[in-house]
């Protein structure tokens, strides 16, 4: 059996509810590492979301944030990140969603982004398009890197990690008209999908955090690639740079041009 694109909406929108539910509560936060939180809220999130999956789909296999893969058929693999922007979700600030992928033979097929704060459903089926509570989505038509709006993210070993990213942000930064950082991935995308952001860059991610806006944004037009320009695998941490076509080659061309430097 094969899942479509409204079973994710279902499953994202349930699992809205259980942030919704908990946002502003006192919760129960655990450190993974100095920086990176996990909550009882993403645990009760990933739960409902596994137990839904393996009881539709109970042949497939799932990676989640929390707990890892579930083994099943290799050839139908979802992601599942229960709570992308968990260290915004404890601090009480509202940039956080569901996000969930279902992939084929290594393909993604579907993919779904939830924001419950705002109530933006943004979603893609492979070859037919991308879309935000219902309407079409497309990419920026900005042409020029010194026009556009970028987002990044930053790893959680900031602090010992040589490849920590600040030497591409303060790069671009001089390049664009400005940089931000939301704090989840899976939101990064979706607002590139949306023209939101023009463009969008990762050196250490994880593929639950990127799987489904991957999609998004390529079926809104944008373009994907790893930070050197080749495909991006969802391997263990991928990087990951997405933009529309033309903002994409120029800023493939900042990031390999420092990456020449340090090499």
């Amino acid at each position: 059996m094969k899942p479509k694109l409204s079973d994710l909406e279902t499953l994202t929108r349930q699992a809205g509810e259980i942030l919704c539910a908990g946002y502003g509560q006192r919760i129960q936060i655990d450190h993974k590492g100095i920086i990176d939180l996990v909550t009882d809220v993403d645990h009760r999130s990933e739960a409902f979301l596994l137990d839904a999956i393996r009881k539709r789909f109970p042949t497939h296999s799932v990676v989640a944030e929390e707990s890892g893969v579930l083994r099943g058929e290799d050839s139908q693999v979802w992601y599942v990140d229960p709570l992308d922007g968990t260290v915004n979700y404890a601090h009480g600030v509202p940039i956080f969603a569901v996000s969930i992928a279902y992939t084929e033979n290594g393909e993604i097929v579907l993919g779904a982004v939830y924001d419950p704060m705002l109530d933006e459903y943004f979603c893609a089926e492979r070859g037919s398009g991308a879309w935000l509570n219902g309407n079409p989505l497309s990419v920026s038509d900005t042409a020029d890197l010194n026009n556009s709006l970028l987002v990044t993210g930053f790893p959680y070993d900031i602090r010992i990690n040589p490849e920590n990213n600040l030497d591409h942000y303060a790069n671009f930064a001089l390049r664009s008209q400005g940089v931000r950082r939301l704090g989840a991935a899976a939101l990064d995308l979706a607002y590139v999908a949306a023209g939101r952001f023009d463009g969008y860059w990762e050196l250490s991610i994880q593929p639950w955090d990127i799987a489904a806006g991957i999609l998004i944004v390529q079926e809104a037009g944008g373009t994907v690639t790893d930070v050197r320009g080749g495909p991006n695998h969802l391997s263990p941490t991928p990087s990951v740079l997405a933009a529309n076509p033309r903002i994409h080659s120029q800023m493939l061309e900042v990031l390999q041009r420092n990456v020449k430097r340090e090499a």
